[in-house]
């Protein structure tokens, strides 16, 4: 990021000239790489992280498995670590860049605060908590209700969506662990599409031919 001017072009929601001033002064940028673990389980977080570039996967481990919660990408930031920071409480998920990626780190103690002089940072603050609820909503009614194959067409519906790429680098596991289920299972259905021309299995990467 050069300028400021540079940063705010990115962070549109923060529109007060007084907020942006205090953005700059309290904040600090870091970049991550792919890989990358940003927020870990059980963390102290006395800081909010908010993504200027790039892209955070959001998930808990139980055991061996993962469970994806949601991810997070250019002009948002974390319902869970914003939940540990704003109750000065420990994070409950792990957060991990999946790309490489720009992230603005605030401190903890200015959430509230901001709250209220900013009504563009309360506005933040309070899309967060419900875009992410939303989101935790329909991921526990996916699980409940929609076949898992229909859940793997989905999954790659949204990343053609967002990436704009028919070739998916995921492995059979990341997919499993994304959609709550077994390797097992998710390389069944792979062979199956595959079967039936919907995708081609490459090593490392998985090509949509739909």
């Amino acid at each position: 990021m050069e300028t400021s001017a540079d940063l705010f072009k990115e962070l549109k929601s923060f529109s007060e000239p007084e907020l942006q001033k205090e953005i700059l002064k309290h904040g600090k940028i870091i970049k991550a790489k792919k890989g990358d673990i940003l927020i870990r389980e059980g963390q102290y977080l006395n800081f909010l992280p908010i993504v200027i570039k790039g892209l955070l996967r959001v998930y808990q481990e139980n055991e061996d498995r993962e469970i994806l919660l949601y991810y997070v990408g250019p002009e948002q930031t974390c319902m869970m670590s914003l939940s540990a920071a704003y109750f000065d409480y420990y994070s409950t998920a792990n957060g991990i860049a999946i790309k490489p990626s720009e992230i603005l780190v605030l401190p903890a103690h200015l959430i509230a605060e901001w709250q209220l002089k900013y009504p563009s940072w309360n506005k933040f603050i309070l899309k967060t908590f419900k875009s992410r609820y939303d989101e935790l909503l329909s991921a526990f009614g996916n699980v409940a209700f929609k076949p898992i194959q229909i859940r793997v067409k989905d999954y790659f519906s949204e990343y053609f969506k967002n990436e704009g790429s028919k070739k998916i680098p995921v492995s059979h596991q990341t997919l499993a662990n994304d959609l709550g289920t077994t390797r097992v299972v998710i390389s069944r259905i792979l062979k199956q599409f595959e079967k039936e021309n919907l995708v081609k299995l490459h090593r490392g990467y998985i090509e949509l031919l739909y």
